[in-house]
């Protein structure tokens, strides 16, 4: 009786309780390979995107690559077509048409390739005590004391008076010289070591140290000053003036790299968000004609609460599924309110060296899979998109038939955490949205951390949903 009543039960767990595994427990070994082909390609793609226009620049060479071609308007499109439009150099909307017509809807991926950084001011470059400095201004959410003591590259554009745009890359390539912030030693730190972690570094004080040789053969002020301006004068044809309309930012000078004696997780500055945006990426350009018409849209300025023209609440989007959708008579609103959108964002991963602050009945776990989130938020979901029961349902299922590993997420205890995504901005355009990415330890460092597997279920989930 016993035994049966064993028997009984152990099927009833089997049945009724829901168990998350290990994904590394669920994949043959053919998947492993094809997880590391793709990790890979990552890797490639985060090294070459470290500003988001660069970003934009690597995902037009490979959707051109693979038979994507720039989108005018009125052009005539039909099942299997692959298009993309650029905005502003800072943005980019993809699609594959399908061969049902838009008043049917759309299956979207949206993600953003915005990562924080620091900015250079408009008036940037200044000598103290015969140092060069930048002065920076920070972009996004990130802890100050972070950046100070680890290498720097300077990337970005300058527009100068007559139009043209000059690409700034200095940093990454083998010999260049790098950046820093300095740091405060700790001999005389102690009256820093009382205050607040976020009140010991000011956001002034984020100084860029970019030179010390005193121009020679000169007896006038700011010498260093001088030498820094006659060197990017003659590398990139710049006067001092010409920072003024330029879009110069420092990002840690780190390549992406594997982590751990098994090489199973990656190391590199931007996870947040391009994990998501290559996943949304590889999975469209490798689409045939799906059913439906499957849109890709990575998106800037969501780390500053996606405002501006290259944002994702720029009218840029509905513009470009507005064109689409009058190349077949159908009204936006129309396919808006039966479309479906992946917010394709990162989410915080399980740390127990922080336990305190995460719930971890509902928290994501490295090498779980997929993390899908329902609701985002703050507090009382305050700013979260919430997605309904049948969207989660519809994505389960979705993902399930694939055989994509995923796990339900949320970001830290409540009232400890809480974030924001462009969910919000697409399930106000009247789309069925829910968020959906991978877990991410050190999110928002300069050097963030996830797991390979985690990266190749969310790139196959994009899959499954643009071919749902």
């Amino acid at each position: 009786m016993a035994d049966k009543e064993l028997t009984r039960g152990a099927q009833l767990r089997e049945t009724l309780i829901y168990k998350r595994k290990n994904a590394y427990d669920r994949v043959s070994e053919s998947e492993l390979q094809a997880m590391e082909d793709y990790c890979t390609g990552y890797k490639q793609f985060l090294d070459a995107g470290k500003t988001e226009r660069e970003c934009v620049d690597r995902t037009v060479a490979l959707a051109q690559a693979a038979g994507f071609k720039p989108y005018e308007r009125g052009m005539d499109l039909k099942p299997g077509d692959r298009v993309y439009r650029v905005n502003r150099g800072k943005a980019v909307m993809l699609a594959v048409m399908g061969k049902k017509g838009l008043d049917c809807g759309v299956n979207i991926a949206a993600a953003h390739i915005d990562s924080p950084r620091l900015d250079l001011k408009q008036n940037p470059l200044y000598e103290a005590e015969e140092l060069g400095y930048f002065k920076t201004h920070y972009y996004g959410g990130v802890r100050k004391y972070q950046w100070l003591a680890v290498p720097l590259e300077l990337r970005g554009a300058v527009a100068l008076r007559d139009g043209s745009v000059v690409r700034v890359c200095i940093g990454s390539g083998e010999g260049e010289p790098r950046f820093v912030i300095n740091d405060l030693l700790p001999h005389l730190g102690a009256e820093q070591a009382k205050k607040l972690m976020a009140d010991a570094v000011p956001g002034e004080n984020l100084n860029i140290l970019v030179g010390s040789r005193p121009l020679a053969d000169d007896d006038g002020a700011d010498r260093v000053k001088l030498t820094v301006l006659e060197l990017l004068h003659e590398k990139y044809g710049i006067v001092e003036e010409d920072f003024i309309s330029a879009e110069l930012c420092a990002v840690p000078a780190f390549n992406a790299s594997d982590i751990g004696f098994d090489r199973s997780l990656i190391g590199a500055y931007g996870h947040d968000d391009r994990v998501c945006a290559y996943a949304s990426l590889a999975a469209l350009l490798e689409l045939g004609t799906p059913e439906r018409t499957a849109i890709c849209m990575l998106a800037d300025k969501e780390e500053i609460g996606s405002e501006g023209v290259s944002g994702m609440q720029s009218s840029a989007f509905d513009t470009f599924m507005e064109d689409l959708c009058a190349g077949q008579n159908v009204s936006l609103s129309a396919c808006y309110e039966k479309s479906f959108c992946l917010s394709a964002d990162v989410t915080a991963a399980y740390d127990p060296n922080y336990a305190e602050v995460y719930e971890k009945r509902n928290s994501a776990f490295v090498n779980y899979g997929m993390g899908l989130c329902k609701y985002t938020g703050a507090r009382g979901k305050s700013g979260a998109s919430d997605a309904s029961a049948e969207v989660v349902a519809y994505v389960r299922r979705v993902l399930d038939e694939a055989g994509v590993a995923w796990q339900m997420a949320e970001l830290g205890r409540v009232d400890a955490g809480g974030g924001g995504t462009v969910a919000c901005y697409m399930a106000n355009r009247n789309i069925d949205t829910i968020d959906a990415g991978v877990p991410v330890l050190s999110m928002h460092a300069p050097f963030e951390t996830v797991g390979k597997l985690d990266c190749y279920m969310t790139y196959r989930g994009m899959s499954a949903i643009f071919n749902a």
